[in-house]
């Protein structure tokens, strides 16, 4: 059985998804709450379409950028994959992306201290994906530098309210 609260964080491809399912797959059921925007483009359609066929047919799925909501209300474990695609929802929501980095920030950790607040209290196991961004170069686009910051900013804070961090690279998983 994994640990009550797990972040899984890894770069682009890497298997972090597979990984965090797999943390769950005993569960009988199991929330898994799709927490970014839905494009319209087949390479986006595509990847979903992937994750929900590798999902077990008794897991539920939520697709809410609400995570609070569902960790306050959560009665089987939960699955959040993943928080770079909920960053980018909550932005794009709001209209905030030439907004003033601190406007941005302001209405991003609002939002990240109720997640926090709900994983705290919440009794049931969750795992929560995320990316790794900032192991390469300062990105030359306002927008890309807000982003990688934010959501360093988020791992970080997520990855003190969990038990564990697991990173995952090629497949293969590092605990933290």
């Amino acid at each position: 059985m994994s640990p009550a609260k797990v972040l899984v964080t890894g770069g682009v491809r890497s298997g972090k998804s597979r990984h965090a399912e797999s943390l769950l797959a005993a569960a009988p059921t199991v929330t898994y709450v799709a927490a970014g925007p839905a494009y319209d483009d087949a390479d986006w359609a595509a990847r979903i379409d992937a994750h929900r066929a590798r999902r077990p047919a008794t897991w539920s799925t939520e697709e809410t950028r609400d995570i609070a909501r569902v960790l306050a209300v959560a009665s089987a474990p939960v699955l959040v994959d993943c928080l770079g695609t909920w960053l980018t929802g909550v932005i794009d929501d709001a209209g905030l992306w030439e907004a003033p980095v601190e406007e941005v920030e302001a209405h991003v950790l609002d939002r990240l201290d109720g997640i926090l607040a709900a994983l705290r209290t919440t009794g049931e196991r969750v795992v929560l994906v995320t990316n790794e961004v900032g192991l390469g170069v300062v990105p030359e686009h306002r927008s890309a530098r807000l982003f990688r910051d934010l959501l360093g900013t988020i791992n970080q804070r997520v990855a003190e309210a969990c038990d564990e961090v697991h990173l995952v690279i090629a497949g293969r998983v590092l605990r933290l």
